[in-house]
């Protein structure tokens, strides 16, 4: 059974994927404040200002696969996958690194595949180039870049807000004129599991096989939540008229098909 090193495990990416993998990996994971669901053994502290901690973490437990979903200031970030990537340089370990939809947010004119080069307006997206770029550099064919949207779950800091929102007549609001595709924690933990299995390597884009505008998935969430009549104010992405596109579209042919999802599943299932 391989070893699963999952960096940010307490958080809905890592959480998710320690547990989609439970059964067919020795999954351990890192945290910071909020310890995980895994048993003590198998689960460590982690503070990425600490240089010696990961390296400490990566001697005890030798894994197979690292995948980083860890959140935090950039600065500190970078320079800590730059130490990761050093610490794994000579040895076997696959990094799966999480990036972003934003590393695109330099150009809306079209959604991207992963064949397209990055260009980012957002410090975000330009952190994310910055590290998939020394990952890459560093590492090679080891490195792997998993891009993912906006990621929905059941107890997802985006639902939990969302039904704030409607228990407290909070103004709720979504982009008519921004074209994008989402994702849940689940279906994403299970493309996840079935990347490791079959040792896919190189660029993922993950996310909805459709695009939809934002406020229109906001709209028919709601609608799938409450019978109330709610008030959801449309707004204008960049107070301008005109679609922009921030989807994530997959040229990858190596998923099957029941690993992909609409955004309309994606729904469905957060309200089954």
């Amino acid at each position: 059974m391989k070893k699963l090193l999952i960096l940010g495990a307490s958080g809905l990416v890592g959480k998710a994927i320690a547990k989609e993998c439970a059964e067919n990996f020795d999954v351990y994971g890192t945290y910071f404040s909020t310890k995980t669901e895994l048993a003590n053994d198998k689960q460590f502290q982690l503070d990425v200002q600490e240089e010696g901690q990961i390296r400490d973490i990566l001697h005890s437990v030798q894994p197979d696969i690292i995948v980083s979903s860890l959140r935090g200031d950039f600065d500190e970030q970078l320079v800590f996958h730059q130490n990761l990537a050093e610490a794994i340089k000579n040895k076997a370990t696959v990094l799966y690194y999480f990036s972003t939809t934003n590393v695109f947010d330099g150009d809306l004119s079209r959604h991207h595949s992963e064949s397209d080069i990055p260009i980012a307006n957002s410090d975000y997206g330009q952190f994310k180039i910055n590290c998939e770029n020394m990952l890459t550099q560093s590492l090679g064919n080891r490195s792997n870049i998993i891009r993912i949207p906006g990621i929905w779950g059941k107890n997802s800091s985006r639902m939990n807000n969302l039904k704030k929102n409607l228990e407290t007549a909070e103004p709720i609001q979504g982009y008519s004129n921004l074209e994008c595709s989402f994702l849940s924690d689940s279906q994403l933990a299970r493309q996840m599991r079935f990347i490791f299995e079959h040792e896919l390597t190189g660029i993922f884009h993950l996310g909805a096989v459709d695009m939809v505008k934002e406020y229109t998935f906001i709209e028919e969430l709601v609608d799938r939540l409450t019978n109330k009549e709610i008030d959801i104010q449309s707004n204008a992405f960049e107070d301008r008229g005109v679609t922009y596109y921030f989807g994530l579209v997959s040229n990858r042919e190596d998923l099957p098909d029941e690993l992909k999802i609409t955004n309309k599943e994606i729904i469905s299932r957060l309200v089954e």
